[in-house]
């Protein structure tokens, strides 16, 4: 569906993008996908066997993404959860993607938190309801600027880790995902059509816990950045 400006019955919103680090370029994002219990501790932690578990995906608004450096704590949640993840976006998709070619897709990576209304995620739960009142609010995915895998290389091991005023609360290794970015690409070419612009935010490690306002989160991962978020 395309249509001049003046063919919209009311003005169209901006396309969401990140900036691509070391340029004045924007990446324009299509879809975010996140995902769910990639690193076993943290499925552990959460209550769950990461061997009878595999992950799976859910999803994210485009516009969720933010890269202001700062966190709005969000209304309607006494309980917002930081896990820290590496960002994953996509020059290219399409259709049941074989995972020896899936990395061809890949137009770089970034730092990311995928911020969490715990409590409202739970009460979700508890119901058998979507997870998208805790998941899918205002700026709940705060990012770096992408860094082109041609710099990058495609990271498969190495630290990542979240501080929160300065005291480690997250810590693990890339090697420790369960499914391996291309496995997830793959995978996930096979439940949708896959396209230009889409991230995928590929699951968080143990340690997560609640921020209240005032909180300085600096998250690393080793070969492709820090991020700096400010709780508001």
């Amino acid at each position: 569906m395309h249509g001049t400006t003046s063919s919209y019955v009311i003005e169209p919103s901006a396309i969401p993008s990140i900036p691509v680090a070391g340029t004045d370029k924007m990446f324009p994002v299509h879809r975010v996908y996140c995902v769910g219990r990639n690193y076993a501790a943290h499925a552990v932690e959460m209550g769950h066997d990461p061997d009878k578990e595999p992950p799976f995906f859910f999803q994210k608004n485009p516009d969720n993404l933010d890269t202001t450096g700062e966190f709005p704590y969000p209304p309607a949640s006494n309980d917002v959860h930081h896990e820290i993840e590496m960002v994953v976006a996509l020059k290219s998709g399409g259709t049941d993607i074989p995972v020896e070619k899936a990395l061809d897709c890949v137009f770089g990576y970034g730092v990311g938190l995928d911020m969490t209304r715990r409590d409202l995620q739970g009460k979700a739960k508890d119901m058998g309801r979507p997870w998208e009142v805790g998941k899918a609010f205002e700026a709940s995915a705060p990012c770096t600027p992408l860094v082109p895998a041609s710099s990058t290389g495609h990271p498969s091991q190495g630290g990542i880790w979240l501080d929160v005023n300065g005291q480690r609360k997250q810590t693990g290794d890339l090697n420790q995902m369960i499914w391996k970015v291309p496995e997830m690409i793959s995978y996930l070419s096979g439940l949708f059509t896959l396209k230009p612009g889409d991230i995928i935010l590929s699951g968080t490690p143990a340690g997560v816990g609640a921020i209240v306002r005032g909180d300085v989160l600096r998250g690393h991962i080793d070969g492709v950045g820090d991020l700096e978020v400010r709780v508001v």
